[in-house]
């Protein structure tokens, strides 16, 4: 499988391209990863270094793998975090001509706008531009719970309601849609749940709540689940092996009591992960 990856990178620590190439790579996929930001760290320190880059550059980084002629073997074209308009023409363009030199590509989008607990934390203008422009054209969206009811116009808590509000998103494009962080108010305390959907059913996937915040986390779900669902359209075993592999990434993380996602040292988990999580189909 060759996945085009375009997405933020970092020096330090793992978040965008930087969280997400190494796990793909520890399960066998080959990641073209194209970088829309050069930071020495992610922002959420409050203060960084590196240049944001154009997206003509990114543009011409994108052509200059086509001219390769790798286009025909791309399998998934992968994006996250969107800064700008700018950068979504770019990304929305290279899913075209990919999927004209290979049309069983997939593009798989991650709708980053922010989180229930932050709201929104982009710009004004990419929400927007999200929903109206790149959802649509995406096969596959994995947003937060947050995120799916910004996109749908609606407030999902209930587990009908977040079915509902998937059902709406699907209306306008994507076929496979994995919401993570769903919070049900008559959940088990102390867990949290992912939600798989597609054409064939809905699965969903429950585990302990590690209290952290852990930057990366989103970017790492998106592209395994990605690239598993990708490998088998078997979306509940996607999410078995997505979730296995995400919670002992964080279960490592916030044992080592470090800030940053331990990626290197879960490389196990990725590669042979434990399935320890019960799927549920619930539709």
């Amino acid at each position: 499988m060759k996945i085009l990856s375009i997405q933020s990178a970092v020096a330090y620590g793992h978040v965008g391209n930087s969280a997400a190439v190494f796990p793909l790579q520890r399960i066998g996929v080959e990641v073209l990863p194209v970088y829309t930001v050069n930071f020495s760290n992610h922002t959420g320190y409050g203060a960084w270094r590196g240049p944001l880059i154009s997206p003509d550059d990114v543009r011409a980084v994108i052509t200059g793998i086509e001219e390769r002629g790798v286009f025909p073997q791309i399998d998934v074209v992968l994006s996250g975090y969107q800064g700008s308009e700018g950068i979504a023409d770019v990304i929305l363009d290279a899913v075209a001509r990919v999927k004209k030199a290979n049309p069983g590509a997939l593009y798989a989008c991650d709708p980053v706008m922010g989180n229930a607990k932050s709201g929104c934390f982009v710009a004004p203008a990419i929400p927007i531009l999200l929903r109206d422009r790149v959802v649509p054209a995406a096969d596959l969206i994995t947003p937060n719970q947050f995120e799916l009811g910004y996109l749908t116009g609606t407030e999902p808590h209930t587990l009908d309601e977040t079915l509902a509000s998937v059902d709406l998103v699907r209306a306008t494009g994507p076929s496979a849609v994995l919401v993570t962080s769903v919070e049900r108010p008559d959940r088990v305390p102390d867990t949290i749940e992912m939600l798989a959907v597609t054409d064939d059913g809905a699965w969903l996937v429950q585990t302990p709540h590690i209290p952290m915040k852990a930057n990366g986390s989103g970017d790492v779900t998106a592209a395994l689940f990605t690239a598993h669902y990708r490998a088998t359209g078997d979306a509940a075993d996607a999410l078995a092996r997505t979730t296995s592999s995400v919670y002992d990434l964080l279960q490592r993380t916030y044992a080592s009591g470090e800030r940053e996602l331990q990626l290197v040292e879960s490389q196990e988990a990725y590669a042979h992960p434990r399935m320890q999580f019960e799927v549920r189909q619930v539709r």
